[in-house]
């Protein structure tokens, strides 16, 4: 019988390792997994690479790693949070203490996807001409320079939903949704904390995002540690 539930956040995520790539759900505070963030904390990974959207935007959520400076490379969007209290990220960079790759967002996005798909990468325009491209493959496409973009793929994703079933197919709370369903097809260990357990069956296929296929291990969030 396919069960892809575990007891325990500790159970969730071992077997990370250091120098690991992570994959780490969440947009601002919606659809962050604070509950395998600590877990993560807990088990003690270092030298971590962490593609994410921001660079945490209040505690407890990744400002947690960089607190602890579990995160070697951080590759993101936003790594400049408003929240006043958050000024974690930019005191290690400003420090050297951490490596910074920006990426647009929507070039983050289609990055991981060419990942999940097994694609080499893809051209595109944004970046072209800036610091962002330095570096890179460029050609004129249409008469339009275009950055070539590699792909990302993740040993772990962390992802928060809010339903599962045993099998691991997942639902999402609105705009928690934003990156998980890409993280989950780009890597290796996919692990999800969602809200509630229902039954096999109970989920509309038609409302299932992230199919169980994706996924290797799912915890109730509130779970013992």
């Amino acid at each position: 019988m396919i069960d892809r539930r575990v007891q325990t956040y500790a159970e969730a995520v071992g077997g990370i390792r250091d120098g690991a790539t992570v994959l780490l759900g969440g947009f601002g505070g919606a659809g962050v997994p604070l509950g395998l963030i600590a877990a993560v904390e807990e088990l003690g990974p270092r030298d971590l690479t962490v593609v994410t959207n921001n660079a945490g935007s209040a505690l407890p959520d990744l400002s947690v790693w960089l607190a602890a400076g579990r995160v070697r490379k951080l590759v993101c969007s936003y790594p400049k949070s408003k929240a006043k209290s958050t000024t974690t990220f930019v005191d290690l960079y400003m420090a050297g203490k951490i490596e910074l790759e920006l990426v647009p967002q929507g070039t983050l996005v289609e990055r991981i996807r060419c990942g999940g798909a097994g694609l080499g990468g893809f051209y595109t325009p944004v970046g072209a001409g800036t610091a962002l491209a330095v570096g890179k493959e460029v050609r004129m496409i249409e008469g339009r320079e275009h950055v070539l973009e590699s792909p990302i793929r993740g040993d772990v994703a962390l992802l928060r939903a809010r339903q599962a079933d045993r099998m691991g197919n997942l639902t999402y709370d609105k705009t928690a949704r934003n990156f998980a369903p890409v993280m989950a097809t780009a890597a290796a260990l996919v692990v999800a904390e969602v809200d509630e357990f229902v039954e096999l069956g109970a989920l509309d296929p038609e409302v299932v995002v992230t199919p169980g296929v994706l996924v290797d291990r799912v915890v109730r969030a509130g779970s013992p540690a």
